[in-house]
């Protein structure tokens, strides 16, 4: 298949169909591994390295931190060099990392290899989820999302506890090499799909603009991040977020005037893509604050090993994986924006159940109904957010529009980690003292953000399987996602 062609349009039900499903799937579910696995492991990598608790954060938060700052990058990268291509070269760099995080003699040397793999990570989100949606035929293309979101949380689930038995078993180390049987079978699943590219992308790449992107979310991420851990009068935090503010303000006059600009401001002619992408940040805050504080609740309140804490929340992720399916049929008859606000309110009824929980709660009566209640809100809500958008944009902007809402979600996910401790009454997280008195209210407050981001799908997304009408110019449709990755617990 030639890279000059957009849109190869295959069955889902087909050997190129199945090709793409499987490869995408697996990109994700590598994507999941890489964020989540290390967690399990902090302790150990702290003794072994004798590392502070604020170099363990780096650990952790230095992958979250660059994939949300190059998204923006690789999604244009996708749409110009071919998204089969950049998502091979991305797996490539996230195996040669992995392999550096396993070796890595100091713990500086491991956050800068965890650098490069959120690299490799930045170069798989975007042109992964676009290459399917270019790939199957429009009629396919949300049954595919709801069979690939369901499936790609497999990573997120066993994930972590695959990492811990090498850890106890073996070595941390051992853990960064989990990802390595799923790099090699992605990459050869590949050869047997079809490449894509925007055939009107030309001319030079947009280095400043990237390079404004790049600097702006980074600012503005580390800021946050270090902000909440730190303080947020240090100098480094004021001078990264002023001038990641002041990047990101300048971006879209400076795109505006580039003759070959690395973000289309016509993405934002659709009210649709605008209203999906304000859901996103919603929602996906909710999402990220929310599992951060049930996570630090089972294990400080309710007595929970860190193990028995994400043993407890696997059932939520099996019947995510049994709806998402489903909510991709229906969203293919019946359109996107009923379902999804009807998916988000159910999370956020969910997390009010969940705000109960506290010293003497039992499993079968506090736990699990409200997890099972917040698996079937994320299925409903998912596959939904994703075809809404796919009505919204071009085919030719796949790479970039996918990487738009997907660093819109990451940057919900640590805006919401950010202001944490200040919701919590204070930066140390680890006194039980606090998380007992602010759990509560802040599972109300995630709750509040759902039912905001489902009255915006009322509001603006489609009802229908037609697409949305645009506030300037004739939409173009395409797909995107926004992946399903709940915050990661930071050593307290």
């Amino acid at each position: 298949m030639s890279l000059d062609q957009a849109s190869p349009s295959v069955p889902l039900r087909s050997t190129t169909g199945i090709a793409v499903i499987c490869a995408t799937v697996l990109a994700s579910m590598i994507g999941f591994l890489d964020a989540s696995v290390v967690t399990v492991a902090l302790p150990s990598i702290g003794e072994d390295q004798n590392a502070g608790v604020a170099e363990l954060q780096w650990v952790v938060t230095s992958f979250l931190v660059t994939v949300a700052a190059l998204l923006l990058v690789a999604g244009g990268l996708s749409d110009r060099y071919g998204r089969r291509r950049i998502l091979a070269v991305g797996l490539v760099i996230t195996l040669g990392a992995s392999v550096l995080c396993a070796l890595a003699p100091s713990v500086g040397l491991l956050i800068a290899a965890r650098v490069l793999q959120g690299i490799g990570g930045a170069l798989v989100v975007p042109s992964s989820l676009a290459l399917l949606n270019a790939t199957l035929r429009p009629e396919d293309r949300a049954r595919g999302i709801g069979i690939w979101a369901g499936l790609a949380t497999l990573g997120m689930t066993v994930g972590p506890y695959a990492g811990g038995w090498l850890s106890d078993t073996y070595s941390w180390r051992w853990l960064f090499l989990l990802n390595a049987p799923l790099v090699i079978a992605a990459l050869l699943v590949l050869r047997g799909v079809p490449d894509s590219r925007d055939p009107a992308a030309g001319g030079r790449p947009d280095v400043p603009g990237s390079l404004l992107t790049a600097v702006g979310f980074g600012g503005v991420i580390y800021a946050l991040t270090e902000g909440a851990a730190r303080g947020w009068a240090r100098p480094s935090v004021v001078v990264a977020g002023l001038v990641g503010v002041a990047c990101l303000v300048a971006l879209f006059p400076f795109e505006a005037m580039r003759r070959h600009p690395m973000l289309q401001l016509r993405l934002f002619q659709s009210r649709q893509f605008d209203a999906i992408n304000a859901g996103t940040l919603l929602f996906y805050g909710a999402l990220s604050a929310s599992s951060y504080l049930l996570y630090l609740q089972l294990e400080l309140q309710l007595g929970y090993s860190a193990s028995a804490a994400g043993a407890a929340l696997i059932p939520s992720s099996i019947v995510f994986l049994l709806i998402s399916p489903v909510s991709g049929f229906l969203v293919a008859r019946f359109g996107p924006g009923w379902l999804m606000a009807a998916g988000m309110t159910i999370v956020g009824i969910a997390f009010v159940y969940l705000s109960a929980l506290g010293p003497g709660s039992s499993y079968l009566g506090g736990v699990l109904p409200g997890n099972l209640v917040y698996g079937l809100g994320l299925g409903l809500a998912v596959t939904p957010l994703t075809a809404a958008v796919l009505a919204a944009v071009s085919s030719a902007d796949l790479g970039e529009a996918s990487a738009v809402n997907n660093t819109v979600s990451r940057i919900g996910g640590v805006a919401a980690i950010a202001v944490l401790p200040a919701l919590a009454g204070g930066v140390d997280l680890s006194l039980t003292e606090t998380i007992a008195a602010s759990f509560r209210p802040a599972m109300l407050a995630t709750a509040g953000l759902c039912l905001a981001a489902a009255a915006i799908s009322v509001a603006f997304v489609s009802k229908t399987t037609t697409t949305s009408t645009p506030r300037m110019a004739p939409p173009p449709p395409h797909a995107c996602i926004a992946d399903c990755l709940p915050a990661e617990k930071v050593p307290a």
